[in-house]
């Protein structure tokens, strides 16, 4: 008697795991989630976020917008510094702050060998002209916790503080950073502050460091240049620019060995997420981007080491050939540029606004209106 078999193909089960998990499991893309708010980072961190980020428009934002807990936190800061002023109150609740969502990453840090698990802190952009200052600041925020990274802005006198920031043990994040040429001399720079230390016998330990490409803000003051010069181009193009700076700059980063990674940040397009998918970089969309990237299923895909369209390339550079040049370029700037750049202006504009906004908060909290 002959017995029939089933060869019926067992269906595959359904892979449940959110987009972004996915990424992040399967692919040596790690995650960050763009603010330290303390709900949306442990809820990132269920997405499979290994890290985050504070900058004065972050912190500002989540003081403002929690007032029934950091009211009374300001004014407990007040009356244990009797002599501080609002600059100071306001720093010391980004420090509370930036200490609780450390907290939240310490498991992360302790299992990847402090390669994530990272807090990024931003210096005082009103230090912006002084070297020194910034290290100094960058030690401090270094001593907080464990598993703090700190962010220095990517101009001549910032990456002069990052090398010796890191020669004196800081974990470095760029910020402020919007083309290949300061990815790299970013990179270079923490290569020096690193070889210094062996140099002398001093141990490297995983520091963990990034560089941060701000893909969409780059994207952003292509914009306004095309609309200021009244450039006609397919105004879709426009949304690649950056995703072919940090493509550009990753592949450069593995082709020189550096040990720090770059970070994609300032999401304008899910492009920033989907076409890095696959580098072993960090990208960091805020936490509204996460969810309407797992809640629209985007495939998680190797494009990495998939170009940007040739013709996206040609178009950038026959419309806009100057500030492409700048932005794409290994040799676009000189570092005595980088502080001049379009997106570098409005960037530390906006990031000295905000710390101006945040001492009005603290004063409303501290001398409130009668």
């Amino acid at each position: 008697m002959t017995t029939l078999t089933d060869t019926t193909p067992t269906p595959t089960p359904a892979d449940e795991r959110p987009t972004l998990l996915r990424a992040v499991q399967d692919t040596p893309t790690s995650l960050w989630n763009d603010s330290a708010d303390l709900t949306e980072l442990a809820a990132s961190i269920e997405f499979g976020a290994v890290g985050a980020t504070c900058n004065p428009v972050i912190a500002y934002t989540v003081i403002k917008n929690d007032l029934d807990t950091w009211a009374p936190r300001l004014r407990e800061i007040a009356d244990a510094n009797p002599i501080a002023g609002e600059s100071e109150i306001g720093w010391l609740a980004v420090e509370q702050l930036s200490i609780e969502a450390a907290a939240l990453l310490e498991a992360e840090f302790e299992a990847s060998g402090g390669r994530n698990g990272r807090l990024s802190m931003q210096t005082d952009p009103r230090l912006h002209r002084d070297a020194a200052a910034l290290v100094e600041q960058a030690v401090h925020f270094s001593s907080l916790a464990k598993n703090i990274i700190v962010k220095i802005p990517a101009t001549k006198t910032g990456i002069e503080a990052m090398e010796e920031a890191t020669y004196r043990g800081v974990s470095i994040n760029a910020t402020v950073s919007f083309t290949v040429a300061q990815a790299v001399a970013v990179g270079a720079a923490i290569e020096r502050g690193l070889d210094r230390r062996t140099a002398e016998g001093i141990e490297n330990h995983e520091f963990g460091s990034v560089v941060t490409l701000m893909g969409g803000r780059l994207d952003d003051w292509l914009k306004a240049v095309v609309k200021r010069d009244h450039v006609m181009i397919d105004p879709g193009h426009l949304e690649w620019a950056g995703v072919a700076a940090l493509k550009k700059a990753h592949h450069e980063f593995v082709a020189r060995g550096y040990r720090s990674r770059v970070l994609s940040a300032a999401f304008r397009n899910h492009l920033q997420w989907s076409e890095l998918v696959g580098g072993d970089l960090v990208v960091s969309p805020p936490f509204s981007w996460q969810v309407d990237i797992n809640a629209a299923a985007l495939p998680v895909e190797n494009r990495i080491d998939v170009p940007v369209d040739p013709r996206i390339l040609e178009s950038l550079a026959e419309k806009i050939p100057e500030e492409w040049h700048r932005a794409y370029d290994v040799d676009g700037m000189t570092l005595d540029e980088f502080e001049r750049f379009g997106a570098t202006v409005r960037t530390l504009r906006q990031f000295l606004d905000a710390d101006a906004q945040l001492d009005a908060l603290v004063r409303d909290v501290i001398v409130p209106a009668i």
